[in-house]
C-alpha cells in the first residue's frame, strides 16, 4: 500500500530508516530530504512510502518541477505507485528496472536519458594546472550563469529558480571551483551527507575551457574534500551518452555501480 503526504518530516519518520538501509543507492531521495531540512524550498512537493505487512519497502517523491524520484525498491511496487498517482507522472528518475516498469505501466511514448551511478574507489588526483577552492558569495553571478548553461546543455532546464538554488548551495558550502591562473574555469556541487554518503553534481566546464582536464580536476578536488570533511563514501551520476565524462571519472578512481534513467513522457496522440 502506498501512503502519501506533503509533510517531509512525516515522510522521513516513516521512510528514512528504509532509505538509510542503502544510502548509496538512495543517494538522491536522501539528499533531497537533507536539502529540504536545510531550508531548500519544496513548493507542492509530495512524498510517499510503500508498505507490505506493515513494513516500509519502498519510497517515492516529487519536488516540482523535478521528476518523480524513485528509491531502490522491489519492482512490484511500481504498478501500485502508478495507480496511486493516477498515471500523473510527467517524468520519472530512478533505477533502470524501476523506470522501465513505470514506462510499461503508463504505456506512453518516452524520451530516455540513460545514467550510471559511480562510487569512488581509490582517488587519483590528475596533474592539471590550477587549484580548487570553495565557492564564495562573490562567485554568485558566475555560478548562476554556469548553472543555467548546464541545464540547457543537458536538456533538463526547467522553471526552477536557479538563483535561489545557487544562493542556498553557496550558503550550505556545497559549491566548489577550479581556478587556473586565478580565473574560475570549472565548478562542481556536493550534496549534503546522508548515511555517510555524499554525491557530486553537477560538474560543469564552459565549452571554451574544455579538453584541459578541469572537469576531472574539480571533481577530484571535491571528492578529496568530501572524504576529509563530510562523508565516508562519494558517488556521482554520469550520462551514458557521454563517453568522455564516463572515461574521465573512471580515470580518477570512480567505479560503476548500477544503471539509472531519467524518463520524460510525451502526451498520447
Amino acid at each position: 500500500m502506498w501512503t502519501f503526504t506533503a509533510d517531509a518530516e512525516e515522510y522521513a519518520a516513516a521512510a528514512e530508516p528504509f532509505l538509510l538501509s542503502d544510502p548509496e543507492g538512495n543517494t538522491v531521495p536522501l539528499s533531497v530530504l537533507a536539502g529540504i531540512r536545510a531550508g531548500m524550498p519544496a513548493k507542492d512537493a509530495y512524498f510517499g512510502w510503500w508498505t507490505v505487512d506493515g513494513e516500509v519497502r519502498g519510497a517515492a517523491f516529487r519536488t516540482p518541477p523535478k521528476p518523480v524520484g524513485l528509491a531502490r525498491m522491489p519492482v512490484e511496487a511500481i504498478v501500485p505507485l502508478v495507480e496511486a498517482l493516477r498515471g500523473e507522472i510527467p517524468e520519472v528518475m530512478g533505477p533502470l528496472e524501476l523506470t522501465d516498469a513505470v514506462t510499461a505501466a503508463l504505456a506512453r511514448p518516452a524520451d530516455v536519458v540513460s545514467e550510471r551511478l559511480y562510487r569512488l574507489g581509490t582517488l587519483t588526483t590528475p596533474d592539471v594546472p590550477g587549484r580548487g577552492r570553495p565557492a564564495v558569495a562573490g562567485d554568485f553571478p558566475l555560478l548562476v550563469s554556469w548553472y543555467q548553461a548546464f541545464g540547457v546543455e543537458v536538456a533538463m532546464s526547467d522553471s526552477e529558480d536557479v538563483a535561489q538554488r545557487v544562493e542556498h548551495r553557496l550558503t550550505a558550502r556545497e559549491l566548489f571551483l577550479w581556478e587556473d591562473d586565478g580565473v574560475p574555469v570549472a565548478f562542481a556541487g556536493l550534496s549534503p551527507e546522508s548515511g555517510g554518503v555524499c554525491r557530486i553534481g553537477p560538474v560543469y566546464t564552459p565549452p571554451a575551457r574544455r579538453r584541459r582536464g578541469y572537469g576531472a580536476a574539480v571533481t577530484a578536488f571535491v571528492s578529496h574534500a568530501a572524504l576529509e570533511e563530510r562523508c565516508k563514501q562519494v558517488v556521482l551520476f554520469t550520462d551514458l551518452a557521454n563517453p568522455t565524462s564516463n572515461s574521465i571519472y573512471q580515470s580518477i578512481g570512480y567505479e560503476p555501480v548500477s544503471d539509472y534513467a531519467h524518463v520524460s513522457y510525451r502526451p498520447l496522440t
